[in-house]
C-alpha cells in the first residue's frame, strides 16, 4: 500500500469521474495518516503510561488534517459519500467506511472491511462515558451541561444556590481566586443539599487561582484626565515596587499582583488589559518600571481599576502554574471538590508538579479528583495533545477553553477559528470541553440578553458544558439556557446536523 498521498487538484469544481483513481487516492490516504500517526501515538502512550484507543484516534486526527482535504471533500460529495468533515471521534472507522463504500461504486473489492457500528461509533461513547465521569450525568432533554460560577454572597444563601440547581444548573464552580475557605466550604455544602433536593447530581469544581496577573493599586488621573479612562495615546506606567505615579511621562499608572512581570517586558512586547478592552504596546523600560503607549480602547475609553486581568502575549513569563496560595488552597479543594480546575497549565510537566502536590495533600480521598485543565495561552493550544496524553495517567479530565484569556493572548480574530479547533482536538480525544467567558454576559447583568451572545450560547451546545459568570440574573440565564440548549440537542449533535422535522413552512 503506497503511504505517499498525492492530494488532488486544488480546482475543486474539476470533479473526477474515475471511481477507480478516487479510491486509489482515498487509500493512500489513509495509508499516509497510519503512518504519519505511528510516532505521535508511541509518544502519547509514552506520556500516559498505556495504550489508549482515545489517544490513538486524536493522533490520526492529527494526522489526517495536516493534509488539504477539501479537493478530495469536493470528490465525494457530490457522489454522496463525504462524512470526512465530522470524522473527529472516528478517524480509520470513517475513511474505512468511504472506502467500502466507494469500492461499491467502482465495482471492486474493499481493502479493508467496512466498520462494525459499534466500531464507528465507539469515539462517541468514550465521550460519553468522560463526560459523565467529570460533568455527571447528561441532563434530561440537553446534552450539554450548564456550570455556574457562585459569588462569594452564596456561602451564606443557601436558597439562591437551590434556585440555580432548580433552574438546571450541573456544574457549581467556586474560584479560589476570591472569598476563602471557611466561605467555599460552606459553598460546597450548599450545593450538596441543593442536589438532594433536586434529585440529581452536582457536581463542585473549585478553581485554584493560579498565577494570575492582574492590576493592583492604580493612579487613574491627573487633573489634565479627569474622567479616569484609558484612550489611545495615553500612557501608562506599570510599577513592579511601591506605589504607583503619574508625572509627565505617564498619566496613569498602576502596581501589579506579580512585580516580577514588570522587568520582563521590552520594548514592543503588547499588553493587553481586562480581557482585551484595552490593548497597548511597550513604549520603554526603566528600574522597576515599563511606560506603555495606549492603542486601543472601547469607545469612549475604558477605567483603569484594580483587579483587572493583564495579558502578555509577546513576554515569556517563565511562571509557575501552581503558586504557594493554590499550594495551600488544595487542602480545601480536595476536602470539598469534585473537580479541580487549573489554571496556566501549558506543558505536559505542570501536570507532574500537581500531582506530586495533590499527593502531599491528598491521602485517604475516596475518588479521584477530576483535572481540568484551562486553556489560557498559546503554549498551551500548542501543547494541548500532550497534555491530553499526559492527563491520560490520572484519571478524569476535561478541558475548559478559557475565551477572555484566550482572546487576550492570541487575538480575537484568532479566537474564533481557535474556540473550533480546540474543540475539534478534544473530541477526537474523547475529552469534555467546556465554553466558558463572557456567556450571556449582558443577560446574566441586566437581564436582557442580546442578539449576538443568544448566537453564541446556541453554538455552545457543541460544548459537552458551558460555563456562566456571576451576575444579578444568573437564575434567570440558567433557565434561558436549559431551555436553548434543549432545543439546540434537537437540531445538532457536534458538529453533525440531526435534522429534526421543520414546522415553520
Amino acid at each position: 500500500m503506497n503511504s505517499d498521498f498525492a492530494p488532488l487538484s486544488a480546482a475543486s469544481d474539476d470533479v473526477v469521474s474515475d471511481d477507480n483513481a478516487l479510491f486509489e487516492t482515498l487509500l493512500s490516504l489513509r495509508a499516509a495518516v497510519v503512518e504519519e500517526a505511528a510516532p505521535l501515538i508511541e509518544r502519547f502512550h509514552r506520556e500516559a503510561g498505556r495504550e489508549d484507543p482515545a489517544l490513538e484516534n486524536l493522533a490520526h486526527y492529527l494526522a489526517l488534517r495536516r493534509h488539504e482535504l477539501r479537493p478530495l471533500q469536493r470528490q465525494l460529495m457530490w457522489r454522496g459519500l463525504s462524512s470526512l468533515g465530522r470524522l473527529e471521534s472516528r478517524v480509520l472507522p470513517t475513511l474505512d467506511a468511504v472506502l467500502a463504500a466507494l469500492a461499491a461504486l467502482a465495482g471492486r473489492t474493499p481493502a479493508l472491511p467496512a466498520p462494525e457500528p459499534a466500531t464507528f461509533f465507539a469515539g462517541e461513547a468514550r465521550l460519553e462515558k468522560a463526560s459523565e465521569a467529570s460533568l455527571g450525568p447528561e441532563p434530561e432533554g440537553r446534552y450539554t451541561r450548564i456550570m455556574v460560577t457562585l459569588p462569594g454572597e452564596a456561602g451564606s444563601d443557601p436558597a439562591f444556590i437551590l434556585a440555580l440547581a432548580k433552574a438546571g444548573m450541573d456544574v457549581a464552580r467556586i474560584n479560589c481566586a476570591h472569598d476563602d475557605a471557611q466561605t467555599w466550604r460552606a459553598m460546597a455544602g450548599h450545593v450538596r443539599t441543593a442536589a438532594e433536593a433536586v434529585g440529581r447530581p452536582i457536581a463542585v469544581l473549585m478553581d485554584i487561582a493560579g498565577p494570575k496577573i492582574r492590576t493592583g493599586a492604580v493612579l487613574p488621573m491627573r487633573k489634565d484626565k479627569p474622567t479616569g479612562r484609558l484612550l489611545p495615546g495615553d500612557t501608562l506606567r506599570l510599577v513592579a515596587e511601591g506605589e504607583p505615579r503619574v508625572d509627565d511621562a505617564a498619566l496613569f499608572s498602576a502596581a501589579v499582583s506579580l512585580p516580577e512581570i514588570v522587568t520582563r517586558l521590552g520594548l514592543g512586547h503588547r499588553v493587553r488589559y481586562d480581557d482585551g478592552k484595552v490593548e497597548a504596546v511597550v513604549e520603554s523600560v526603566g528600574p522597576g518600571e515599563a511606560i506603555l503607549r495606549i492603542l486601543h480602547t472601547r469607545p469612549g475609553g475604558t477605567k483603569l481599576k484594580p483587579e483587572k486581568g493583564i495579558n502578555l502575549p509577546d513576554t515569556a513569563l517563565g511562571l509557575s502554574p501552581l503558586t504557594a496560595k493554590d499550594d495551600a488552597d488544595l487542602a480545601t479543594v480536595i476536602e470539598c471538590a469534585d473537580l479541580l480546575g487549573y489554571s496556566f497549565v501549558s506543558r505536559p510537566e505542570d501536570l507532574d508538579l500537581l500531582d506530586a502536590a495533590i499527593a502531599r495533600h491528598g491521602a485517604g480521598r475516596a475518588r479521584p479528583l477530576g483535572l481540568m485543565a484551562k486553556i489560557e495561552r498559546p503554549e498551551a493550544v500548542r501543547n494541548l495533545p500532550d497534555l491530553i496524553a499526559r492527563a491520560a495517567r490520572t484519571g478524569d479530565f476535561s478541558v475548559m477553553i478559557a475565551r477572555g484569556d484566550l482572546a487576550a493572548e492570541i487575538g480575537f480574530t484568532r479566537l474564533a477559528e481557535m474556540q473550533e479547533e480546540l474543540l475539534w482536538i478534544c473530541e477526537a480525544a474523547s475529552v469534555p470541553a467546556i465554553w466558558a467567558t463572557q456567556v450571556l454576559e449582558d443577560l446574566v447583568r441586566d437581564g436582557i440578553p442580546s442578539r449576538g451572545e443568544m448566537t453564541d450560547a446556541a453554538m455552545a451546545a457543541r460544548a459537552e458544558c458551558v460555563m456562566l459568570n456571576k451576575g444579578p440574573a444568573v437564575v434567570e440565564a440558567v433557565e434561558l439556557l436549559d431551555r436553548l440548549l434543549g432545543r439546540m440537542a434537537d437540531h445538532l449533535d457536534k458538529k453533525t446536523a440531526t435534522l429534526r422535522a421543520l414546522h415553520s413552512w
